[in-house]
C-alpha cells in the first residue's frame, strides 16, 4: 500500500525542486544534478527525477547502501579501506550543480556496537568532498536540499503509527496544500523579515536560558542569520555559526536522537572558552564522548538556531534530525551542532573566505556537525554591541 497518493508525491517533488532552486538560483538546462535515495523513498525518487530530466538536466541516481552493506563496511574493512576514495570522486564532485537527498532508513540502529572510530575515519576521508562543495556553492556553482520520506523504521522509532508519522509530514511540508510551494514562498518571506530585523540588531551575545540549561554565544564578527533557504524541506529554523570562542554555560539537549546506530539521550554539555570541558548523557554517553573527540573542532560548536512556533507544524518527536530541528510544538526549538561551521553566514562576499580569515573569526572547523535539540521553553537575550540587552525570543517564538 502505497504511503502518499500520486498527487502527494507530485507536492512533495514540486517542494523539493523548489528548495533546490532556491538554495541556487541560475539553474540552467543541461546543469547537473544528483539525486542521492534511500531504497525506501524510491517511490518519491522517481518522481523528482523524472521530473527533472523532462526539465532538461542531467541528473544521476544513485540508491545508497541498505544496512547490511552499510554494516559490512564498517565491521569487516581495515583502515586503508575506509580511507579509500575512488577514482574520479573529485571530478564528478567538482563538476556537479545539485544534489538532492531523500532520506528514508530501514533502520536507524544497524550500527550499533561499531567502533566510533570507524565512522569518523570514514567522515574525515569524505570530508573534502564536502569542502569542495561547499566552496562551488560559495561561488554560486552548486546548490542542495534534502528531505525525508516516511518509512516503518522512522515510525517505530519515533513511537507512531506510519499513518500518522506520514501524515506529520505531509502536515510539515504542506502537502495538504493546493500549492505547497507558494506556502513555501510565504515562509521564505517571513523569515527574510526577521532575518532582517536581527541584523539590525547588531548583536554582539545571545544568552539561551530555560529551566535545563544557561547557555552564551558570541554571534561574531562579520556574521548574518540564514534559514528558510530551500536547503531543508521542511525548514523554519533561523540559524547562524557563531564565534565559537565566545561559548559558555551549560547547553542541554531534551529531545533525543539516532546517530551512528546509537539512542542518545540527556545531552548535557558545559562550555569554558569555547570548548566543552563536561560531557554528560542520561543514555549513550560513552558515545558522544566519543564522537566529541573526533577531532579538535568536535567539541566545539558550529552553529545555533532558534525555530518559531508560529511557522512549524511540527509537533512531535519524529526520530530524524530534520524534522527534530524544527520542531515547532508549544514552545519553539533551540539547536545547536557541535562541529562543523556553516561558512555561508560570512556577512561578506564568501566567495574571498579564506582559511585564513575563517580562523580569525571563529568559524569552527570539523569533520563531524551534529545538531543537538531543545524543545523547553525558554528566554532569548541578546547583548547588542552598544551594551543594551534586548530579549529577542520568548514563549516559542522571536518578538519581531
Amino acid at each position: 500500500m502505497a504511503i502518499y497518493s500520486s498527487e502527494q508525491l507530485e507536492k512533495y517533488a514540486d517542494a523539493l525542486i523548489w528548495g533546490l532552486k532556491t538554495a541556487r538560483t541560475g539553474f540552467k538546462k543541461y546543469d547537473a544534478i544528483l539525486i542521492r535515495c534511500d531504497l525506501e523513498g524510491r517511490e518519491l525518487g522517481e518522481v523528482v527525477h523524472r521530473k527533472l530530466v523532462r526539465a532538461g538536466y542531467n541528473v544521476t541516481f544513485r540508491f545508497i547502501m541498505n544496512p547490511r552493506l552499510e554494516r559490512d563496511f564498517y565491521e569487516f574493512s581495515d583502515d586503508r579501506q575506509r580511507a579509500f576514495v575512488a577514482a574520479g570522486d573529485k571530478e564528478f564532485y567538482s563538476a556537479l550543480n545539485g544534489n538532492i537527498y531523500i532520506h528514508a532508513p530501514a533502520s536507524l540502529t544497524h550500527l550499533k556496537g561499531i567502533d566510533t572510530k570507524r565512522q569518523s575515519q570514514v567522515a574525515i576521508a569524505r570530508k573534502p568532498f564536502r569542502d569542495l562543495m561547499t566552496r562551488n556553492e560559495d561561488k554560486g556553482k552548486f546548490g542542495w536540499t534534502l528531505c525525508t520520506y516516511p518509512t516503518e523504521e522512522l515510525a517505530r522509532q519515533a513511537r507512531l503509527p506510519l499513518k500518522e508519522y506520514a501524515a506529520q509530514i505531509a502536515r510539515a511540508c504542506f502537502l495538504g496544500e493546493k500549492n505547497p510551494v507558494k506556502k513555501w514562498a510565504e515562509i521564505y518571506k517571513n523569515s527574510m523579515a526577521i532575518k532582517k530585523w536581527l541584523k539590525g540588531l547588531k548583536i554582539d551575545t545571545i544568552r539561551t536560558e530555560s529551566r535545563s540549561m544557561d547557555f552564551e554565544i558570541k554571534v561574531g564578527d562579520m556574521r548574518r542569520f540564514l534559514g528558510v533557504s530551500g536547503h531543508n524541506i521542511p525548514s523554519f529554523e533561523i540559524f547562524t555559526s557563531p564565534d565559537w570562542r565566545g561559548t559558555k554555560g551549560v547547553y542541554f539537549a531534551n529531545l533525543p536522537a539516532f546517530r551512528g546506530g546509537n539512542y542518545v539521550k540527556g545531552i548535557r554539555l558545559e562550555f569554558k572558552s569555547g570548548s566543552a570541558v563536561k560531557i554528560s548523557a542520561k543514555k549513550g554517553e560513552e558515545y558522544v564522548k566519543k564522537i566529541m573527540a573526533t577531532d579538535k573542532g568536535a567539541s566545539r560548536i558550529g552553529e545555533y538556531s532558534l525555530t518559531d512556533r508560529r511557522f512549524s507544524r511540527i509537533d512531535k518527536f519524529m526520530a530524524d534530525t530534520l524534522f527534530d530541528e524544527n520542531y515547532g510544538g508549544r514552545h519553539g526549538n533551540c539547536h545547536v551542532a557541535v562541529g562543523d561551521a556553516y561558512c555561508d553566514t560570512y556577512a561578506g562576499d564568501v566567495s574571498k573566505l579564506t582559511e585564513k580569515i575563517k580562523v580569525k573569526l571563529g568559524y569552527n572547523n570539523s569533520a563531524i556537525h551534529w545538531d543537538m535539540i531543545n524543545t523547553e521553553d525558554k528566554k532569548v537575550t541578546a547583548t547588542l554591541k552598544n551594551g543594551k540587552k534586548t530579549v529577542i525570543y520568548e514563549k516559542g517564538q522571536f518578538r519581531y
